[in-house]
Parts: structure tokens; sequence; C-alpha cells
């Protein structure tokens, strides 16, 4: 396996989770883990910066599940995958928002129950999302996803790459977030 750190592999394509305009002069990667601490802070900054920047950033999320410190997260990747089978793009988001802004809730936030309950307030059938966590239906794709991490140098979440280019910066101040998404839009 070919690992290049610091370059996004492979490139954004319609397999992906994506929000924005396709012809927005950046694009910012996210590999994320649903049950991260450090990714559920990321959620609460990327909406402000996001709004800066507009029509000119497209925003994607990629599943990095670390299944050996988040239990949960690999189930929680699968679930979104599952609402967005049932549901399109608008469900994913939303189920990734419920997720997210459930996490700091207590360790079971994320747990079968919580999701399926979550997925059924995503728009989705819960009783399939149920079926397909058993079934580990969408397992493929979240290891499909993980894989392309890891092709990409990711090693924790959350990991960042603007315009394919990993980004070493501050994530967490909204100013710097933006201040070097502005740099890539020029």
């Amino acid at each position: 396996m070919t690992t290049q750190q610091g370059t996004l592999r492979p490139a954004v394509s319609v397999e992906d989770h994506v929000l924005g305009p396709a012809d927005a002069p950046v694009t910012l990667v996210e590999y994320g883990d649903f049950q991260c601490p450090h990714c559920a802070r990321a959620h609460r900054v990327l909406p402000k910066v996001l709004k800066r920047l507009g029509d000119r950033t497209r925003f994607v999320f990629r599943h990095f599940p670390l299944g050996e410190s988040h239990p949960d997260a690999i189930h929680a990747a699968e679930a979104s995958e599952s609402v967005a089978a049932q549901v399109g793009e608008e469900g994913f988001w939303r189920m990734h928002d419920l997720m997210y802004d459930h996490q700091r809730d207590g360790d079971d936030s994320l747990d079968d129950a919580h999701l399926i309950r979550y997925a059924g307030q995503a728009g989705a059938d819960p009783s399939t999302v149920a079926l397909d966590l058993a079934a580990d239906t969408y397992e493929q794709a979240v290891k499909s996803s993980f894989m392309s991490g890891v092709r990409s140098g990711v090693n924790g979440t959350p990991t960042f790459f603007i315009n394919g280019r990993r980004f070493e910066g501050d994530w967490t101040s909204v100013d710097a977030f933006a201040a070097a998404l502005e740099s890539a839009a020029t």
C-alpha cells in the first residue's frame, strides 16, 4: 500500500458525503470519528468557519472510526451510511449532526439503541437501520473510507485536508481555520 503523507488519497468523488457546490474553489475534507471528543469540538467550530466562506467552500466528511478507542464509532459510521442509503445526503448530514450533538451526553450516547433513535429523527426507518447494523451492511463502505485515510497518512481524528493537502494548522480557532481556507481560495 502506498502512503503519501499530507496528500489526500483518493480525490473527492461521488462516493463522498459533500456539502457545498462542486465547483467551489476550496474543498475541505475531514476524516472523523463520531465518538471522538475532538471531532465533536470540530463539529462546533466548522459551521462558523464554513459560514464565513459560503459558496467558496465544499465540505466533505469521511469516516475514520477509531474502534479500539471508541467502541461505538464503527456502528455510528455504519448507521450514518444506512440513513444516507434510505434518505440521501440530507439524511446523512442530519444523522451526522445528531450524533455529534448528542455525543457529549455520556458514554452510551452512540450505542445501537441511541443510533436507531437518531436515525428515526434523521428521517430513516429505524427498523431498517437496526437490521443494517445487525448485518454489518455498510461495514465495507466504512472500511473503504477508513483505508482512504490510511493511504492519506491519517493517524488520528479529526484530520483535515484543504484542496488535497493536509492541514496542520489550528482547527480549534475559527479565525485561524477560516484564514487557512481563505488563503486556499485565492
